[in-house]
């Protein structure tokens, strides 16, 4: 059984995207490009922008902490710690208001 403490890793990320020049840290802790299952953690500083990018699946978001906003075509919103959101399928973009750490889960 693989399990991870996301607590933990989170910490980490954060350390790591904060010494980034591109202020953002991923790893990715489940599948990969050839399997259908993949969840990623990805870690963002405050004001980090994911320019807008191809819908990659049925995709969710769940903050884990801090803060972001997705924009999806006309649709947006904000989102917070505890809040899973269903990313809508169209191209979208996240930017994080405060230092953010998320799981993201995409079937391909």
């Amino acid at each position: 059984m693989d399990k991870f403490s996301l607590t933990a890793l989170a910490g980490d990320h954060l350390d790591q995207a904060h010494d980034s020049h591109a202020g953002r840290s991923t790893e990715t802790l489940v599948g990969g490009s050839r399997r259908r299952l993949r969840q990623t953690l990805i870690t963002l500083t405050d004001g980090t922008h994911m320019s807008e990018h191809d819908f990659p699946g049925e995709a969710t978001l769940h903050v884990l902490s801090g803060r972001i906003r997705l924009e999806a075509g006309a649709d947006g919103g904000e989102a917070a710690e505890g809040d899973l959101v269903v990313i809508p399928p169209e191209r979208h973009s996240v930017t994080a208001l405060t230092d953010t750490v998320f799981l993201l889960t995409v079937v391909k």
